[in-house]
């Protein structure tokens, strides 16, 4: 089985590019904290959106789907799972508000793993929900014409166990003696987890789970307000390269974890950068600022199409109402463009519908 020795990745050498994103993200960290100690009243929206975009996305990642209006009853706890997709949405649910709400009480552990794996499936009759495999598994790719590629395959049901504990524990120990940056380690851990693969299902959001698990723990709370997990979703295609890439010759321990490296900071730092825009927004809709005023300084930033929901998104001080009276002004003074109709209602700006 591969060994796990993470006090060895601090001898690696960083290019600039890994090294920009670390810096550009303790910048933007440090911005957030003082944001939240100003006006941390003004975030609860935030919260509550990037909960529903969080529990949609890494769900839908694995093709796991229901209608909007039900997944936000779901999330908001106003109704019941009806259907197999509705358990796991909220199985998926309850793991993320325990961390959302509990992360520094929650230890990096096997046994912690698996229990948040058990209350994932709660929903469900699995019989190994908090178990790891029982099964040898594999990651693989089913082509237009039907035939199947194993692209990775995972350690053993018989080595799993074992191995879990000691990411685990390589994990810890590097964090704890401070050997290692976080942004480093956190990306290694996750694909790790990954190849390791220690269910028979479940393992994609579990490893998105962890990702919001130890970056809380280590102080970088972007995921709270923005969802990360949207932002996996919408790099699908650079998250499974990125992680396929890191994949090559990890059996045998010369694998090159740097393309995931890469890729995690970057969707946090994309999610922070986000944080700042929202929060820019909000801070401008105090005063005499018009719900027309806050809409139209976030219609005036956005390039291409966006619903009346992304625009609610990005205006949290607003209500659905005022949302849609602004729209419906900037279309009239000639701002925007109105497309389609119902729910397929979509906007794009005047200066752009050429």
């Amino acid at each position: 089985m591969r060994s796990f020795n993470y006090s060895k990745i601090k001898d690696k050498k960083w290019d600039s590019e890994v090294l920009g994103l670390v810096a550009s993200i303790y910048r933007y960290q440090g911005k957030q904290e003082l944001y939240l100690k100003q006006k941390p009243e003004e975030l609860n929206k935030l919260i509550e959106i990037a909960k529903i975009q969080s529990t949609e996305a890494s769900n839908e990642i694995e093709g796991i789907v229901t209608t909007s209006v039900r997944l936000k009853q779901l999330v908001e706890e106003k109704t019941t799972p009806r259907n197999r997709n509705e358990q796991e949405i909220a199985g998926y649910r309850d793991v993320l508000n325990i961390i959302h709400e509990s992360f520094d009480a929650i230890p990096i552990s096997k046994n912690y793993i698996l229990q948040m794996h058990k209350i994932m499936f709660s929903y469900m009759n699995n019989p190994i929900a908090g178990q790891t495999k029982n099964v040898q598994n594999y990651i693989s790719a089913t082509y237009p014409d039907g035939h199947t590629e194993i692209l990775f395959t995972p350690l053993s049901p018989f080595e799993t166990p074992e191995a879990l504990d000691k990411i685990c524990s390589e994990y810890n120990k590097v964090i704890g003696n401070f050997e290692l940056e976080p942004l480093i380690v956190i990306p290694i851990f996750i694909h790790d987890f990954l190849c390791i693969h220690p269910f028979n299902d479940g393992n994609g959001r579990m490893s998105r789970l962890l990702t919001l698990l130890l970056l809380y723990r280590s102080g970088y709370m972007v995921g709270q307000y923005i969802s990360i997990e949207k932002a996996i979703a919408d790099t699908k295609g650079s998250y499974y390269k990125a992680l396929a890439d890191a994949d090559k010759l990890w059996h045998e321990e010369k694998n090159d974890p740097k393309p995931f490296i890469k890729y995690m900071p970057g969707v946090i730092l994309a999610c922070y950068r986000e944080f700042e825009a929202r929060v820019t927004i909000a801070e401008k809709s105090g005063g005499r600022r018009t719900s027309y005023d806050i809409v139209k300084e976030f219609v005036l930033n956005k390039i291409g199409t966006f619903t009346k929901q992304k625009a609610m998104m990005a205006c949290p001080s607003l209500g659905s109402s005022s949302v849609e009276s602004a729209l419906k002004k900037l279309v009239e003074d000639g701002t925007l463009t109105r497309w389609g109709a119902g729910r397929k209602t979509h906007y794009v700006r005047s200066d752009a519908a050429l």
